[in-house]
């Protein structure tokens, strides 16, 4: 699977994301980090990449639209970055057969 973390989310996730066989990237390396959510959106779509975010306005795009970029909406509240790999070791599964069903917006708490 393809994934393209937000800036809110730390790039270890994309090393972990990478180390479980996915590929992934942060937006900082494709000097996006402080990109408008329609130039990330434009990116994701044009490279059929998941976007995994913090950012309720990538969620509520998703919804009111429907249609771009499957979208991850992490809802944990601000944490340490081994905290985060950790529970995102927990919910990867849930998020993988989420997306595996057809399923293009995803929200984890």
């Amino acid at each position: 699977m393809r994934f393209l973390v937000d800036a809110q989310l730390p790039p270890a996730l994309v090393e972990w994301l990478a180390a479980e066989g996915h590929d992934a990237e942060h937006v900082a390396d494709r000097q996006m980090r402080s990109a408008s959510d329609a130039v990330i959106w434009d990116y994701a779509l044009a490279m059929s990449a998941v976007i995994i975010t913090k950012d309720e306005d990538f969620a509520q795009r998703k919804v009111l639209t429907g249609a771009g970029p499957s979208v991850v909406w992490i809802r944990l509240p601000n944490t340490r970055r081994r905290d985060l790999l950790i529970w995102f070791e927990t919910v990867l599964p849930q998020i993988l057969a989420a997306l595996e069903r057809g399923e293009t917006f995803v929200e984890v708490t």
